[in-house]
């Protein structure tokens, strides 16, 4: 039993006390689409943000309204709107050394795209097609983009999961053109599926205009939020590979920081309207931290979570786990002033800690003084790394929960064994020169245990998974697990309780059964798994390919914590055209005349994204 070691650097490096509120310290096709991370505010650009992809009925008073007959209560797994365009991107990925971070830190090394370590939003209405050109010039790292959230409904070899669906893009100056269609609309984001790149900068917002299901005057943008750390994440993953996680060192807001102590960087400034009601666009886009929410004063009305729009639910406070997306509409109602917008950490530590005790970004109303805010506001409530489970859906999804048949086939148990996660009993670990595809392509059945396959059959059917948390095991975590390729129904999960308290739960059919919610529950693609507990999900076999679902956690994932299903993989063989097979072949042929002979540092983890020395940097221990 390797749990004492673990246990140990939890306690040690985890457990710290729930933060409190505060002040933090003084101190068309061929136009450019890309909007710089200081300008994200403005989001009126004609086609985009403003309703001009909604054809002028997606006005202030009535963003149900779209396009063409479209509307908030049209099917989008079933109808998108035929637009004729596509929107083209290039993304260049370099690397710079010795470089001064946005709260004034040098930090040895970083990722960036185009320039910046947060790339540059992608744009789009819904029904266009996105064409995306990735050009890796990093020194020594392969790489994948995924796409999260995007469904990729017959475009599965578009996911960008190195291992999986493609080999990943060879360094120093190799390229891959994705392409995909907007079939959702909201707010989701894009990142490196490889390495711990998409921790060190390779990370970027995605907003897709649409129908919303409540009015709004503003749209501010995408707003990600991060956790930073001074160290790269390449060396925190090999310390996680014996010891537990430092705390992050500080929150980027928007790409914005301000130091604690110093008060070097700047806090990130969103402008108001009194009078107006805005929408702003949520997006934790952390190797780690899940945040605590909050505007003093000030409450929030959600109507999307992920790429899913739900019924208006207003709320004082939130928390965005890791990877997951709030589109939530701001009052301005309050009096002309300027407003802290806090960042706080619960579950004692369970959920991310950080060593800015007071994170936090500056919402001001037009007309207001400068200065830093003098409210600073009062705790909200610990969320005990939960996220909401009561969310509606404007698109209605319901089962009969009666009908239920859970059994080991359907059982996803997680445990951890000494620093390695495993699922089903396995830590995944994929192989960069083999993806799974290629076993699909060609009619290749036997599969590595290290992929960690569950296949699935059947066409259109609901399948059930209850994903277990290590309740047997010595101390247990909460994960938010992410599903590539579906949006899944959250049925049901075990008692709120305080994740430090280790209660364990194992889901029992004459107690859980009727607590299950069948009729149109949350349905998202990451909720968060509680600490020695269970999460009961369900998705539809309508969409063939080969998807991950994965802890959004990177030292997890990194660790082993992923399966993927194979969803029907006679259809995804015969959905793959031949030119995206030759692109698929082409890009494995440059990666393996790169990989392993040429790598300058072997792989040393799942493959999927930390913990891989094939990188410029070196332990400094």
């Amino acid at each position: 039993m390797k749990f004492f070691g673990i246990a140990a650097a939890l306690v040690a490096g985890l457990l710290a006390p729930s933060l409190v509120l505060g002040a933090p310290a003084p101190g068309n096709e061929n136009r450019n689409l890309l909007t710089p991370v200081d300008k994200r505010q403005d989001f009126t650009t004609e086609g985009f943000g403003g309703g001009g992809g909604g054809g002028g009925c997606n006005s202030p008073n009535n963003r149900q309204c779209w396009s063409g007959g479209f509307n908030i209560n049209t099917d989008y797994e079933l109808g998108t709107p035929n637009t004729g365009n596509t929107r083209r991107y290039t993304l260049t990925l370099t690397e710079a050394d010795n470089w001064i971070g946005p709260d004034g830190v040098k930090k040895d090394k970083v990722m960036m795209v185009n320039g910046k370590i947060i790339g540059p939003t992608l744009q789009a209405d819904w029904g266009d097609y996105f064409e995306i050109t990735v050009i890796n010039r990093l020194q020594s790292n392969g790489t994948s983009i995924h796409w999260h959230g995007m469904h990729q409904r017959n475009s599965n070899i578009q996911d960008g999961a190195n291992g999986v669906t493609e080999c990943p893009i060879p360094p120093n100056g190799g390229s891959k053109v994705y392409r995909f269609r907007a079939t959702q609309y909201g707010t989701s984001w894009y990142h490196s599926h490889f390495s711990a790149q998409y921790g060190n900068g390779i990370v970027g917002a995605v907003v897709i205009n649409g129908p919303a299901s409540a009015n709004y005057d503003v749209d501010l943008g995408p707003f990600p939020l991060m956790d930073y750390y001074y160290e790269t994440t390449d060396r925190i993953v090999l310390l996680t590979q014996h010891a537990g996680p430092p705390p992050s060192d500080n929150v980027l807001f928007n790409g914005f920081a301000k130091h604690p102590t110093t008060g070097a960087g700047q806090y990130a400034t969103v402008s108001l309207t009194k009078g107006k009601k805005h929408r702003l666009r949520l997006i934790n886009t952390s190797v780690e931290n899940h945040f605590q929410l909050s505007l003093v004063n000030h409450s929030m009305t959600i109507i999307a979570a992920d790429l899913v729009p739900v019924q208006p639910y207003k709320v004082d406070s939130l928390l965005l786990g890791v990877g997951q997306r709030y589109d939530v509409i701001i009052d301005a109602n309050q009096a002309v002033g300027n407003y802290w917008f806090n960042v706080t950490f619960g579950g004692n530590g369970l959920c991310g800690a950080c060593n800015n005790p007071k994170p936090a970004a500056i919402f001001k109303y037009h007309g207001a003084p400068n200065g830093l805010p003098t409210n600073q506001g009062v705790n909200p409530p610990d969320h005990q790394c939960l996220d909401l489970v009561d969310l509606k859906p404007v698109l209605q999804r319901s089962l009969n929960t009666d009908s239920i048949a859970l059994n080991p086939g359907n059982t996803i148990p997680i445990t951890l064994d000494g620093f390695v996660w495993r699922v089903n009993g396995t830590a995944i670990n994929v192989d960069w020169n083999k993806p799974v595809l290629e076993y699909v392509l060609t009619g290749n059945t036997n599969y590595s245990q290290s992929d960690n396959i569950v296949q699935i059959d059947g066409v259109n059917q609901w399948k059930y998974w209850l994903i277990e948390n290590d309740p047997d095991g010595g101390f247990s975590l909460p994960h938010p697990i992410h599903l590539h390729g579906h949006d899944f129904l959250v049925l049901g999960r075990s008692p709120d309780v305080a994740a430090i308290s280790q209660t364990r739960y194992v889901f029992d059919p004459a107690v859980d059964m009727p607590r299950l919610k069948g009729n149109n529950p949350t349905r998202r693609d990451v909720a968060m798994l509680p600490a020695k507990g269970w999460l009961l999900i369900a998705f539809r076999t309508d969409n063939p390919g080969a998807w991950l679902m994965h802890c959004h956690i990177a030292w997890h994932l990194s660790g082993g914590l992923s399966n993927q299903f194979l969803e029907r993989a006679q259809d995804l063989k015969n959905g793959i055209s031949d030119a995206d097979k030759k692109a698929f072949n082409d890009n494995c042929n440059a990666w393996r005349a790169y990989y392993p002979d040429n790598a300058p540092y072997p792989k040393d983890d799942s493959g999927l994204r930390s913990g891989v020395k094939a990188r410029q940097v070196r332990m400094k221990w």
